[in-house]
Order: C-alpha cells, then sequence, then structure tokens
C-alpha cells in the first residue's frame, strides 16, 4: 500500500509498504476517506515543532471498515468511523476509568502519526490502509447525515476543543444566563472548535485573536470577535475560558480574565519546556487551571451527541483538497486542511 511520509523539512512523499493484516481476532483494517492535518501536524510543517523525519503522517480522520476479526461485534465492513489518534485496548484501569490516552496494555502515548513522540508508533492515517488493534474499544461509527468535512478533525482536535468546554456544562447551566460566557484565546483550529461547541452548548463566546481568515470563521461559529493578540480585562470576567495560543504572555491574559474560581483550560504545547504561572493570585482568587492530553476516545461519544444535535464545525476547516495533492500541499498547510479521496 501507498502512505505518506515526512521525508525532510518541508517535503512529504509517498512511500510504498505492506498491506496491514490481520492478525488477531479483535482487529480491524480501515480505509481512510477523510484526513485532517492536526495543529501538530502545521507545527511540524512550518518548523515550530522540530522532530526528526522518517515517519508516517495523519492521525486524524475518518474511514471506512474492509475488514474485521471474529471477535469484533462493534462495527462491520462498509461502517463509516471515526479513528480516535490515540490506542486503547478499552479494558485495562485506565482505560475503564475514562483516561484512554493512557492505555495501561500499552506504552504511553501510543498513537498514530506521530512517531517521534509516540510510545507505539501505530503508523499514519495518510495511507491506503490502517490497522486498528481494538476495534470494539476504539471505533466509533460517523452519525448519518453529519457533513464528514466538518467532522474530519473528530480524532483529536475537536474533542481536544471539547475538554475546554464540556466537562464544565453543569457549571455554567447553573449561573445566571447572562454569566454563562466563554472567551476562547484562539490559534490555530482547536479555538475554532471550542467557539462551535460552546456556541452550540449556547453559551455566549468571545474569540480573541488577530489572524483575519480565523476571526471570520470564528464569528461564523457563533462568537463575538475581537481583533487584538490577547484579552484584557474590558472583556472580563469569564467563568470558562479557553487558552489555545502556546504564548505565555497570551496565558498570562487569560488567567487574569478568568473570574474567581473559574476555570482556565490550556490545550497548547509549550516547546520552550518553562512557563512563568502566576500562582498567588490564582490561588488567591481560586483560579483552575487545566491541561493535558486529551483523551480522544472517551470523549467522542459527548460530542457525537452534539453534531447529531445540529452542531455544524465545517466553518473551522481552512482547506479541502484532493488525496493525491498531499506531498505538495502538506508542507504549506497554515490552517485546518481535509484531505478527500
Amino acid at each position: 500500500m501507498r502512505q505518506l511520509m515526512f521525508s525532510d523539512v518541508g517535503t512529504y512523499v509517498w512511500r510504498e509498504t505492506a498491506d496491514p493484516e490481520i492478525t488477531a481476532p479483535e482487529q480491524a483494517i480501515v480505509r481512510p476517506l477523510l484526513v485532517a492535518c492536526c495543529d501538530l501536524d502545521v507545527a511540524v510543517a512550518e518548523g515550530r515543532l522540530p522532530l526528526p523525519p522518517g515517519h508516517a503522517v495523519g492521525h486524524e480522520g475518518i474511514g471506512e471498515v474492509v475488514a474485521v476479526g471474529d471477535a469484533v461485534r462493534g462495527v462491520v465492513p462498509g461502517d463509516r468511523v471515526v479513528i480516535p489518534f490515540q490506542i486503547s485496548c478499552g479494558q485495562c484501569r485506565e482505560c475503564r476509568r475514562g483516561v484512554t490516552g493512557s492505555c495501561a496494555a500499552l506504552p504511553l502515548m501510543a498513537m498514530y502519526g506521530m512517531a517521534p513522540l509516540a510510545g507505539l508508533d501505530g503508523g499514519g492515517f495518510m495511507a491506503d490502509l490502517v490497522h486498528v488493534p481494538y476495534a470494539d474499544a476504539m471505533l466509533v461509527p460517523v452519525p448519518r447525515g453529519v457533513d464528514l468535512v466538518g467532522v474530519a478533525s473528530l480524532s483529536d482536535n475537536i474533542v481536544d476543543a471539547w475538554r475546554a468546554v464540556g466537562p464544565y456544562q453543569s457549571e455554567i447551566d447553573a449561573l445566571d444566563e447572562a454569566d454563562r460566557r466563554v472567551l476562547v484565546a484562539g490559534r490555530q483550529s482547536i479555538g475554532l472548535y471550542a467557539v462551535g461547541l460552546a456556541a452550540a452548548l449556547g453559551y455566549a463566546v468571545d474569540y480573541v485573536d488577530t489572524d483575519p481568515q480565523r476571526m471570520a470563521a470564528a464569528e461564523k461559529l457563533g462568537a463575538t470577535v475581537h481583533d487584538t493578540p490577547k484579552p484584557d480585562k474590558a472583556l472580563g470576567p469569564y467563568p470558562i475560558t479557553v487558552h489555545t495560543s502556546a504564548d505565555p504572555a497570551v496565558l498570562a491574559a487569560t488567567l487574569r480574565v478568568t473570574w474567581p474560581d473559574g476555570v482556565c483550560t490550556d490545550t497548547g504545547i509549550y516547546y520552550q519546556g518553562t512557563v512563568e504561572m502566576p500562582l498567588l493570585p490564582m490561588y488567591t482568587r481560586g483560579v483552575r487551571f487545566v491541561t493535558g492530553r486529551v483523551n480522544a476516545r472517551a470523549v467522542i461519544p459527548d460530542v457525537v451527541e452534539l453534531l447529531e444535535a445540529g452542531c455544524d464545525l465545517a466553518p473551522a476547516v481552512d482547506r479541502v483538497v484532493p488525496w493525491d495533492a498531499a506531498p505538495d500541499v502538506w508542507p504549506a498547510m497554515t490552517g485546518k486542511t481535509v484531505f478527500t479521496r
């Protein structure tokens, strides 16, 4: 089969490799139909995340099941499914308690498409076929009637955005209606998806950014847009803030507009390693700060429920391109790109 490889800085190529095979009864083979670039894929392509080359790429996508092992009961050939980017068994203690991103049956960070960061590399989604070791535990059928382009990032970035808002629904819903407000300090797609999900839950959303294209998308997704590099106190305070820029200065500003005993969720990755935090003011005001990897498989059903209710996340997609154009387009991506065949 053919798969897309990160060959060298700025160079992505198709490479022939052996077809995956079913070797255990709980496994499946899936043919990717749409693959979206993750925000991390863009960072690698732009050189902001300097990963070594030589690995298969793609870890967000929708596929069609082509073969299943004898023990698989949840899907059949022909089903269209979401493949979570993290590999999980569904049976261990961690999977049972919902932390599917840290499955105890596998090395930590077992995942697709980012081999240099993975404890176990599952290969890339930009391929003719993908091997799924735990089909019933991992694969989620795509809701009927949903725009596949709009949900192509459901493997990772969409659910990463959900964890910034979704877990706090009961907390926000208990507030007076005028206080049900969310601030998103946006960069790339996760901030846009957070806007769409928060708006679909019925909250007023303020979006802060300086990129005209992202601001236009945020407005389509339901936000009031503010053309400024970081939030200021005139906008706040908010019970829920979402910081996605990975810029420490923007993080500090976002924390300042999080109200006492509010929650600031940070989805960014800080490549510099060390970031100063205003811990004393946060302690004094009771601000909760949440970071860490999303548990994608555990969260996908919550997002699917919202999608089935009519949530449309398609405006977050920057570009849709043919599958075969991937070697030329992948190294030049700047926003959410979806490859289709």
